[in-house]
Order: C-alpha cells, then structure tokens, then sequence
C-alpha cells in the first residue's frame, strides 16, 4: 500500500481529478475540498495520508453538563486509522474559524501518531513551526488562539469545503486544494493519470506546433 501512496503522490491534485472523471464514478463537481479551505504550506509539496475524523467547538465556555468526548477520544480514534494519517476536523461554530485545535502542541502530537497533517474547515497557528516540523495544514485561515476549542465527536463522517469525508478516506492535497481518492479505483489512478498528461501534451505539442489551426480547435480538444 506504500508503494500505491508513493504512485499517487508522484501527480498534482488537479492531474488525479481529471483522472478520476475517466472513470465516470461520480459527477464531476464532487470529490473535492472548495476554495474555503486553504493550503497554509504550499512549499511542502503533496500529503497523502488516510482520513480520521472529528468534530469541534471553540466558542464559549463549555458548561458542567458538556457531553464532548474530548482530545484522549481523539488521539485513541486516529490510532485506528491505517498510517500515513491525516486528521480531518469539522469546526462546528457559527461562523467557524474562531478558535484554533492545530498549533505546535497538536502537530508534534499528531506527527508522533503517524499523522502528516490536518485538513479543517476551522483555524490553524503556530504556522512556522508546524511548516518546521512538514505538518501540512489545510484550512479555511489562521487564528492567535485556540479560545476554548474541544473536541465534540470522533469518528463520524464530516463535511469540510463541500467535500464529504469519512474515517478511512484516502486523500491526497496540494496547493490546489483536497482531493478524495475512490479507493476501488486508487490501484488503477496511476496509470490513468500517466494516459492524462500523455493526452494533453499532446495536445498542447500541436498547439504549439506549426501545425496549429485555429478552425481545428474544437476537433483537437475532443479527441485529447
């Protein structure tokens, strides 16, 4: 299975979706993170990782009779999750955002559970060291505080940027965003990506080329 993460992180975000429209699983405007959420760390490169999931609050103190199941629940569910691990966590705040779960602390403990990064609809900080330390972080911005941020739920499928993710998910990122991948097809993506960029070099050689009609524009792009 490593060697399939490898296969997979050797391509762009962008690449592996186009890829995964040629297998006509699922339409086309699904599968992926909208712009909501961020890539804070660009330079790092690609994560590819298995998806934990969570749930949290951050605003208000929590009274006597809070039911959250708190970090422990959190770090015992991503022990679960095959490695390399990336948590994703649903900022339950209306707007979200205002509390931060991810700073140096959380990174390092993470990274010590197999965790590469976090994907969140919420905040982030303490960005140069967790950039430091190559935790990826993808998220809708930073944040100064963590305020009274806690942990909800573990374990449930989420909604972050409009994509759906459950725990178990294998996701890919870059600085194009959060990208899905269907595991029943994660073993064939490589190839089907390679078929991808052969066809649209080739388009874009003729393209380039003295050989290029503009009259012949609709006929190229149909056939790559």
């Amino acid at each position: 299975m490593e060697d399939l993460l490898e296969s997979l992180r050797r391509y762009d975000a962008p690449t592996l979706a186009n890829a995964i429209e040629t297998f006509d699983l699922q339409p086309r405007d699904v599968g992926f993170a909208d712009s909501r959420i961020r890539c804070m760390f660009p330079e790092l490169g690609r994560m590819v990782g298995y998806a934990a999931t969570a749930t949290i609050l951050a605003r208000g103190a929590p009274g006597a009779d809070w039911a959250g199941v708190g970090n422990e629940a959190l770090y015992a569910h991503v022990r679960t999750i095959r490695a390399p691990r990336v948590v994703v966590v649903k900022d339950l705040d209306e707007p979200p955002a205002h509390g931060s779960l991810w700073g140096e602390v959380h990174a390092t403990i993470f990274g010590a559970l197999g965790g590469v990064g976090c994907v969140t609809d919420g905040a982030v900080r303490d960005l140069d060291e967790a950039r430091a330390m190559r935790f990826h972080f993808f998220a809708a911005g930073p944040s100064v505080s963590h305020a009274y941020v806690r942990v909800e739920t573990v374990g449930e499928p989420v909604e972050i940027g409009g994509l759906l993710v459950a725990p178990g998910d294998l996701l890919h990122a870059d600085q194009h965003g959060v990208l899905k991948i269907p595991l029943e097809i994660a073993a064939e993506l490589p190839a089907a990506a390679d078929r991808v960029i052969a066809s649209e070099q080739a388009l874009l050689r003729w393209v380039r080329s003295e050989d290029f009609d503009p009259d012949r524009l609709a006929e190229m792009r149909a056939r790559h």
